[in-house]
């Protein structure tokens, strides 16, 4: 008897545990509906700073600048009051996420020989997102 609860009961109720985690989350995502925007910007200052620095191909630079515009943004979307933290960016929080999204980023992307340099991409991302859509 207690095999056959075991072999009905388990895979109905692992189901419908998997899908009541996977569609229908608790919160909505943190980033807002710039994050393109964000991701756009960060992918040109990081190539330029890459340029600028002799670090890394044009690809690789546009794509750690992408990941780390997103990440800005998403961090901006994390704070409590959306609609002031979209008018009102803190410019401490940018740049200090941009450089840690850059660094890990060049750590998954195969970019780890100049950890410190990729957080300082991160960190010029962070900063230009702030001076361009700050108050925005």
């Amino acid at each position: 008897m207690n095999n056959i609860l075991k072999r009905t009961l388990l895979p109905s109720l692992m189901a419908a545990s998997l899908a009541g985690v996977s569609l229908v989350p608790a919160k909505p995502a943190a980033a807002d509906d710039q994050v393109l925007r964000d991701a756009g910007i960060g992918a040109v200052t990081n190539v330029v700073t890459g340029a600028v620095r002799g670090n890394g191909s044009v690809l690789g630079n546009a794509v750690k600048g992408g990941v780390t515009g997103a990440a800005v943004n998403g961090a901006n979307g994390l704070r409590s009051n959306r609609a002031r933290a979209r008018g009102h960016r803190n410019i401490g929080q940018d740049v200090g996420v941009g450089a840690g999204a850059s660094a890990v980023t060049g750590v998954v992307t195969g970019d780890s020989k100049d950890t410190l340099g990729n957080a300082v991409d991160g960190a010029a991302v962070g900063a230009a997102i702030h001076l361009l859509t700050n108050g925005k």
